[in-house]
C-alpha cells in the first residue's frame, strides 16, 4: 500500500481537501489527521472491522480501549446516556478541547472492539480545524488513538506518522505540528466525584473551577481500563530512558558514568548539557518530538531531568514515567 500525505493549510476549509478522507473512512478505512494534542489514526467507530485495521496498523491490545472524536457536543449526546450536569458542564467549558469524557454508551452505538467490551465510552470534540473540518464531512464518531506504533512516543507531525505508518496506511492529513504535543486529558464522568484517568493540558484545578472536587487515579487495581494509557508501557524510544533529578552535578556525574563504559548518552533537558553526545529540549510540546530524535542517533541511553512538577508538567511526567518504565538513574 502506498501512503499518501496531503498537506492542509489549517486555514482553508475546501471540500475537495477533504474528500478524499471522507471516502476512505466511510469505506472502513484508516486516515490520520492532526489534532490540538498529538496526530490521531481515524477509523469509523460504528464499524468493527474497520477499527480492527486500526489495531492491526498499531500492533494495540486489543483490550486497550479507543477514544471517540465528534464534531460537537450535540454529536456527543447522540451517542451517549445517562449524561451527568458535571459532565455537560466541562463540555461547556472545554469543548473543542483537550477533555476526554468516560460516559455510558447507548446499547450498540459503537464496535464493541472501541469500547473493549465495556459499557462506557471516552468521547471529545478536537480543538483543531483539519479534524473539525473532517468530522464534520464525514458525519460520523471516528475512533483515533494515537497514529504511531503502539508502545513508541506519539507523533505531533506528520512525518512522525510517515515514519510508523508508511505502507500500512493510505492517507495522512498534515495539518503542521500540533499544539500541545501531550494526549488529552481523560475524566471518568461515571462515577462521583468524577476521576481523573490520564492526566494532560487541562489540569485538576481547572476541572474544579468548573465541577468541584475531581479525584486523582494513575491506576483503577482490578478493573478493566476505561481509558489509554492505564495498563501498558508507552510512549518510549529504542534506548533505554531513565529519569534524573534535575541537578546540574548529578546529571554531569552520571553523563560521566555512562561514558566511562563507552555508551552515548542523550540528555532531554530545558538546560543544554555540553558533556552529553546529544542533547534535546524536554517541555510538553517537544517531548515526543525529542524522543523520537533519540531514535535517529547511535544513543545507548536517555537522561530525562524532572524537577520538582509545578501542577502543569503533571501530564509530562506522566508520560514520562511511562517512556522509563519508571526507571530512574542511579
Amino acid at each position: 500500500m502506498e501512503t499518501e500525505i496531503i498537506l492542509v493549510d489549517k486555514n482553508v476549509n475546501k471540500e475537495e481537501t477533504y474528500s478524499q478522507a471522507v471516502e476512505i473512512l466511510r469505506n472502513e478505512g484508516l486516515v490520520a489527521f492532526p489534532t490540538e494534542t498529538v496526530y490521531g489514526l481515524g477509523a469509523d467507530a460504528t464499524n468493527p472491522q474497520a477499527v480492527e485495521k486500526i489495531f492491526e496498523a498499531k500492533g494495540r491490545p486489543a483490550d486497550n480501549p479507543l477514544i471517540v472524536h465528534v464534531d460537537s457536543k450535540e454529536s456527543a449526546l447522540e451517542w451517549v446516556q445517562n449524561v451527568p450536569d458535571k459532565a455537560l458542564q466541562c463540555m461547556d467549558a472545554f469543548w473543542p478541547g483537550a477533555l476526554t469524557l468516560i460516559m455510558k454508551s447507548k446499547p450498540d452505538a459503537f464496535a464493541e472492539n472501541v469500547t473493549a467490551g465495556l459499557s462506557t465510552v471516552g468521547i471529545r470534540v478536537p480543538n483543531h480545524p483539519v479534524a473539525l473540518n473532517l468530522l464534520r464531512r464525514v458525519k460520523l464518531p471516528i475512533a483515533a488513538p494515537s497514529a504511531n506504533t503502539s508502545g513508541k512516543p506519539s507523533p505531533t507531525r506528520a512525518e512522525h506518522v510517515y515514519h510508523d505508518m508508511e505502507g500500512i496506511i493510505p492517507l495522512i492529513l498534515d495539518g503542521g505540528a500540533t499544539a500541545i504535543g501531550i494526549e488529552s486529558t481523560v475524566l471518568d464522568m461515571t462515577c462521583e466525584p468524577p476521576v481523573i484517568l490520564r492526566p494532560g493540558n487541562i489540569t485538576k484545578e481547572d476541572l474544579e473551577q468548573v465541577i468541584g472536587t475531581v479525584r486523582l487515579s494513575s491506576d483503577i487495581q482490578g478493573n478493566a481500563p476505561k481509558s489509554p494509557g492505564m495498563k501498558y508501557m508507552h510512549y518510549a524510544p529504542e534506548a533505554p530512558v531513565y529519569l534524573i533529578e534535575n541537578d546540574q552535578a548529578l546529571v554531569e556525574k552520571a553523563i560521566e558514568h555512562v561514558q566511562k563504559d563507552g555508551k552515548k548518552v542523550a540528555v532531554l533537558s530545558t538546560v543544554e548539557f555540553p558533556l552529553a553526545d546529544y542533547y534535546f529540549r524536554l517541555s510538553a510540546e517537544t517531548l515526543y518530538d525529542s524522543l523520537r530524535k533519540c531514535d535517529r542517533t547511535d544513543v545507548d541511553l536517555i537522561l530525562a531531568t524532572v524537577s520538582p512538577a509545578p501542577k502543569r508538567n503533571v501530564a509530562m511526567m506522566n508520560r514520562l514515567e511511562k517512556a522509563a518504565d519508571h526507571k530512574w538513574f542511579s
